[in-house]
Parts: C-alpha cells; sequence; structure tokens
C-alpha cells in the first residue's frame, strides 16, 4: 500500500510545478529518513533526527557532498513546506569528505567522433543537445511550434523547475529539423484518417480552451514515436496519440 504522507507530498510538489527528477529524489530521501527513525512521523522529529541521519549518511553510506545536500534540501523542503516547522539554520552534522568529482568535457575532436559514430535516427537530437545546450528531456518534449525557423532559435517551455527560455539554433540543422517536420506531418495526416485518433496531449487544460489545436501540426511532438497504441477511458477506446519517444 502507498504511503498516504508520501503521496500528500507528491502532489503538493506537482502543484509547485517542481521537476519530476526533483520529486522522486525528495520522495527518496524522505522516505529513507522515516525508515532510519523505524517509521515515527516526521512531525514527531525536528533538528536532532534530523542530524543523526545526515551523520548516518556520511559515515556509515559514505554518500557525496552533493548527495548529502540533495538529502538536506529534501527534509528542509519537508519541513518548511509540509511540515510548517523549518528546521534550525545552525544543524550541526557531519561533513562529507569524498572528493567532487572534477567534470569531464568533450573536445571538439571528440565531439566529432561521436557524431560520426551516430546512427542517422539519432544525430538530430544529439546535434540540438551538443548546439543548443538543452536537457535530454527538453528535446524530447519538443513540440513543432516550439522551432522558429526565422529567430533561429527554440522555445523551451516548461523545463527544469518550470522555467521558459530561449536557446539558439544551429543553422545547420535547418533541413534536418525541416525534413523532420515533414515525417511528423507525414504521421499526423495517416492518424488523422483513424476517427478514434485523439490528438496530442496538452498541458494545463489547454485542451479544453483550444479544442482543435491538438490535431494541428504545430502541437505534435518534434520527435514522436513511429506507431500510436490504444488506451482504455472509461469504457471506451481511444487512440493513443505519438508520445515524444525515438523509435528504437
Amino acid at each position: 500500500m502507498k504511503s498516504l504522507f508520501l503521496t500528500m507530498i507528491k502532489d503538493h510538489m506537482y502543484s509547485k510545478r517542481y521537476a519530476k527528477s526533483t520529486i522522486e529524489a525528495y520522495l527518496f530521501w524522505i522516505a529513507s529518513y522515516i525508515r532510519f527513525n523505524n517509521m515515527q512521523h516526521p512531525s514527531s522529529m525536528g533538528d536532532t533526527q534530523v542530524e543523526s541521519y545526515l551523520n548516518h549518511l556520511v559515515n556509515s553510506q559514505n554518500v557525496a557532498q552533493g548527495t548529502k545536500a540533495q538529502a538536506l534540501n529534501a527534509l528542509s523542503f519537508l519541513y518548511k513546506e509540509i511540515i510548517k516547522s523549518p528546521l534550525s539554520l545552525s544543524l550541526d552534522f557531519v561533513k562529507s569528505e569524498r572528493p567532487r568529482k572534477l567534470p569531464v568535457v568533450l573536445t571538439q575532436t571528440e565531439v566529432s567522433a561521436l557524431f560520426k559514430h551516430c546512427v542517422a535516427k539519432h544525430y538530430l537530437p544529439c546535434g540540438l543537445l551538443y548546439g543548443s545546450g538543452m536537457r535530454l528531456m527538453e528535446v524530447l518534449r519538443l513540440r513543432v511550434h516550439d522551432i522558429d525557423f526565422d529567430y533561429s532559435c527554440i522555445r523551451i517551455w516548461d523545463g527544469k523547475g518550470g522555467k521558459n527560455r530561449v536557446v539558439t539554433l544551429a543553422v545547420e540543422l535547418i533541413p534536418q529539423l525541416r525534413s523532420q517536420i515533414q515525417l511528423v506531418d507525414s504521421y499526423l495526416q495517416l492518424d488523422l484518417k483513424n476517427p478514434l485518433y485523439s490528438g496530442a496531449y496538452m498541458p494545463h487544460l489547454l485542451r479544453k480552451k483550444y479544442p482543435n489545436h491538438n490535431k494541428q501540426l504545430g502541437w505534435q511532438y518534434l520527435f514522436s514515436s513511429h506507431k500510436s497504441g490504444p488506451v482504455d477511458l472509461s469504457g471506451l477506446k481511444f487512440v493513443q496519440s505519438r508520445g515524444y519517444l525515438i523509435a528504437a
């Protein structure tokens, strides 16, 4: 049985527009903290238990500084936003002594070698990752209308932390992007012939505001799956819209 307390925290974080990865990480540390303290409810605990748990992570688990910081952030969120009793700013716990890993950055020669071995269907997404500095999920969630050829830019909506931003578009990728959009359009034309096709997913109640936009080219995923599958909703079967999956 799922914890109602953790489910409540998850729903609260979703309402605050936290990223899915952040929600999963915070829930992991909160659940670990509760198990460490013999399943006591966090409202009955405080600074002392948090200090003991952080010391356990460093002394027994030998976690890195960044990992311990993430656990502390999760517990700080728990007590500030959920319990409504913020932790003390003067917590006393052992600091991690594991050295930070130096970041590894590919040279131009290594990047060129990487693209030479990149298969054709993955070349464009990888080119956007490298040329525009986008995160992986940002690339996979791109819609056709996010590509602005006139200004040579890409608009990213609901990125990390629910923030929007604009990144540059490498002009070398424009011919491939136009070809990819033509491919997406061909998928859409096939889907539109199916009377059960439900259209692309639209967030934040935009489906109700613009009921016909989900079947327009601009709202289709740029890197959509090559297939769609049935999904059962209230006893009625609809054709699921193509998700942002690159064909394997």
